[in-house]
Order: C-alpha cells, then sequence, then structure tokens
C-alpha cells in the first residue's frame, strides 16, 4: 500500500524538481540581460570616465554586444560538455558561471577609484555572462525535452519563454522600484549594484537546485555506446544545423522590436509617459505568458509545423497594421504588443522542442546551441544597431521593418523543410 502511494509522490516531486531548476536558472539568464540594458546609465557613469558621457553609454553599450559574441563560443563549450559529460552537469555549470558574472558587476570597484581597471571587469564579466548564456538554452531546452513525456513535450517547452519572461519582468519591475524608493545620488552610488547582487543569488539558488537533478534516461542510455567524434558528426548534421538558424531568423528580430524594445521606442520617439509604457509592456507580456502554454498543447495536438506556420505568417501580416496602430497613447503599445506577442509566442512556445526533436542524442545539445547562438548574435545582436541606423541615420525606418518581415518569411518557408517531429522518441 505504501509502495503503490510513494511512486506518483515521488514522480510530482522529480516533476517539480525539473521544473524548479530548468525554469529558474533561465530566468536568471534572462534577467541578467535585462538588468544590464535597464542598468546602463548608471554603469556608465560609474564604470567608465565621466569626461564624456555619451562615449561611456556607447562603450556600456558596446560591452553589452560583446556577451553576444561570445554566445557561440559558449554554445559549443557547454554544448559539447552536455553531449560528452551531461546535461545536468552543462546546465549546472553554465547558471554558475553567469551568476559570478553577475557577481562581478554586483562588486565592481568604480573608474574613480581605479580607473580602466573598472571597465576591464565589466568587460571580463560580460564575457563570462556571454559565455554562461550561450550555453544555459542548448542545456536547458535539451535537457527540458529529453525530460518531458514525448506526448507532451511541445506543452513542457513553453516553460523556456515563460520562465525568461518572468525573468524580464522582474528585472524591469525591479528596476522601476528603485527608481521610485531610491533618489538619483543613492541609485548612482550603490543602488544599481543590487539587481546584480540579486542576480548573483538567484543564480546561486539555481544551482544548487540543478545540482540536485536526476541526468535524463536519453543521456545515460546513450552514454552506453561508443562516442563519435564532435566535429564529424557537426558536419554530418550541417542541415539540421541550417534548419536551426532559419527557423530562428524571423523569430529573434520579431522578438526584439516587440517583447524587448517597443515600450523604450514608445517612449523616446512617440513621447509617450515613461510609467505608462512600462506597464503596457508588463501587461503585454503577462498576454504573451498566457499564450505560449496555449500554442504548446497546440502543437501536441496538431503537429509542430502547423504552429511554427500560423506563428511566423502570423506576425508577418500584423506587423504593419500594429506598427501603424502605435502612435501617441499607452493603450495602443498595450494591443499592438498583445497582439503581436499573441503570434510570436506560437514559435517561441515550440522552438525549444523543435531544435531538440531535430538532432540525436549524441549531438543534440551542441548541435543546438552552435547555430542558435550564432544565429543570435549575427541577427538578434545587431538589431538595434540597425534599427536605429536606419531610422536614424538613414531616414528610413521602414526599411527595418521590410527587413523584420522577410525574415519571418525566411522562417516561415524553413518550416517546410523539416520533418513533423510531434510526439517523437529522444532516447536515440
Amino acid at each position: 500500500m505504501s509502495v503503490a502511494v510513494s511512486k506518483p509522490q515521488t514522480g510530482r516531486m522529480s516533476t517539480a524538481k525539473t521544473i524548479i531548476g530548468t525554469g529558474i536558472g533561465n530566468a536568471v539568464e534572462w534577467y541578467d540581460w535585462a538588468i544590464y540594458a535597464t542598468f546602463t546609465p548608471f554603469i556608465a557613469s560609474q564604470l567608465f570616465s565621466k569626461e564624456d558621457p555619451a562615449s561611456a553609454v556607447l562603450s556600456t553599450l558596446a560591452i553589452f554586444a560583446v556577451g553576444f559574441v561570445a554566445r557561440p563560443f559558449g554554445g559549443f563549450l557547454f554544448g559539447w560538455i552536455g553531449d560528452r559529460v551531461g546535461r545536468k552537469t552543462s546546465m549546472t555549470l553554465a547558471v554558475g558561471l553567469a551568476s559570478l558574472g553577475s557577481l562581478m558587476i554586483g562588486v565592481a570597484p568604480t573608474f574613480a577609484s581605479v580607473g580602466a581597471f573598472a571597465s576591464l571587469m565589466l568587460l571580463v564579466a560580460r564575457l563570462v555572462q556571454g559565455l554562461a548564456h550561450g550555453g544555459e538554452l542548448p542545456s536547458s531546452q535539451t535537457y527540458l525535452s529529453e525530460m518531458a513525456p514525448k506526448e507532451h513535450r511541445g506543452f513542457w517547452a513553453t516553460l523556456i519563454y515563460t520562465s525568461g519572461t518572468v525573468g524580464i519582468l522582474f528585472g524591469t519591475l525591479l528596476g522601476a522600484v528603485l527608481n521610485m524608493a531610491l533618489t538619483t545620488e543613492a541609485m548612482n552610488a550603490w543602488g544599481w549594484r543590487i539587481p546584480f547582487l540579486i542576480g548573483a543569488a538567484m543564480g546561486l539558488y539555481a544551482l544548487i537546485m540543478r545540482s540536485r537533478l536526476h541526468e535524463t534516461e536519453a543521456f545515460e542510455g546513450a552514454a552506453t555506446a561508443k562516442r563519435a567524434a564532435i566535429w564529424p558528426q557537426i558536419v554530418r548534421y550541417r542541415k539540421q544545423a541550417l534548419q536551426v538558424v532559419g527557423l530562428t531568423v524571423g523569430l529573434t528580430v520579431i522578438y526584439y522590436i516587440w517583447g524587448v524594445v517597443a515600450p523604450s521606442y514608445a517612449t523616446t520617439a512617440l513621447k509617450i509617459d515613461r510609467g505608462e509604457a512600462l506597464w503596457a509592456g508588463v501587461a503585454a507580456n503577462i498576454v504573451f505568458i498566457a499564450a505560449l502554454p496555449v500554442w504548446g498543447k497546440l502543437s501536441d495536438r496538431i503537429g509542430r509545423k502547423k504552429v511554427l506556420w500560423a506563428g511566423a505568417i502570423g506576425a508577418g501580416i500584423m506587423h504593419f497594421p500594429m506598427t501603424a496602430l502605435l502612435k501617441d497613447s499607452a493603450w495602443q503599445l498595450a494591443v499592438s504588443m498583445s497582439v503581436m506577442l499573441v503570434f510570436i509566442a506560437a514559435s517561441a512556445a515550440i522552438v525549444p522542442a523543435v531544435y531538440a526533436e531535430l538532432f540525436p542524442t549524441s549531438i543534440r545539445t551542441v548541435g543546438v546551441g552552435v547555430p542558435y547562438s550564432i544565429c543570435v548574435a549575427v541577427f538578434g545582436g545587431t538589431a538595434p544597431y540597425l534599427q536605429q541606423w536606419l531610422g536614424s541615420s538613414l531616414g528610413a525606418p521602414q526599411v527595418f521593418n521590410v527587413y523584420a518581415v522577410l525574415l519571418l518569411v525566411i522562417s516561415a518557408a524553413f518550416v517546410f523543410t523539416i520533418p513533423e517531429t510531434k510526439g517523437k522518441d529522444l532516447t536515440h
């Protein structure tokens, strides 16, 4: 009698540990990137020379971009660890390294006290975080996909963007609270460090949680077989790597436009009140979180490809109407962001599962990590600069919008090239 009761309890406990351990680490990664962008002015004033504030801000943003450059190297390093040592080990090391990067920023000395060493320490911290973040997504999504029941893998995969968005919201709201609670002098002196120290603490907690997880059965089963060399496998599965890039290009840029910079654009270009724009963004991201599991469950019923097409085509069709709607009020921002994020959620919900289902167990982590990180670095990392250049320098903001829609068309076309992988067995 006691055995019959204990098994389901153990299963529930194992599921909860998997969800919490995977989710909190992923949330910490997204939180790290959000708070760096939010607190850029304070970092620039404290870790760079105050003699040229504009140069300091640009240098801070350049170091932000360095984190993107480091991602592909992190994708390969932690992908190799994930495919050779274990998914759990890769996930644990990645979140530990991310925590270290946050701690380095949180305790960095000011430029006034140590000169250029402060800027150098920030650069090293961002390189550390870039490596960690390049390994976090492929490691965590591979682990989650292999742990999920194959009939519900699409639904489980929604945890990646759900937890990530929660991390962004927490970072955004924390920034708003600190700005209201502290004076400008206090924020410049020490307040800006608080989010990074909190990020380090959350990363440490995630590290402890992940160290207690079980390894996936798929990896343990494959570990008994003879390991083939990594590079020949990368060459062998180059088609799948290209498919990851093709499926990602549209998502990464359109998500950047509507999920990341829309509130900032509304504030600076359209002169919408900063506080109202913040809350409009929060409301839209809550809609995004609500839409993710709906698309995930739908993909488990009707298939991955139909959902991917719905997301790419829907976002492409609605992009220009929603851009036209967004003019001078917070409600327009909330509606346009919400509509776009509902369609963006279709791809975001299930691509972690789709990526994992494209590769065999022996190369699943590195096979996803390297092409995904390169794509995000090349297209996501350059999106803010390209948008700014086309809009301000050339006076042709619509060119960037056309560029984004064309990338969505490319992603939709790539869906034709992949097999339907709903319910695929990942133990081989």
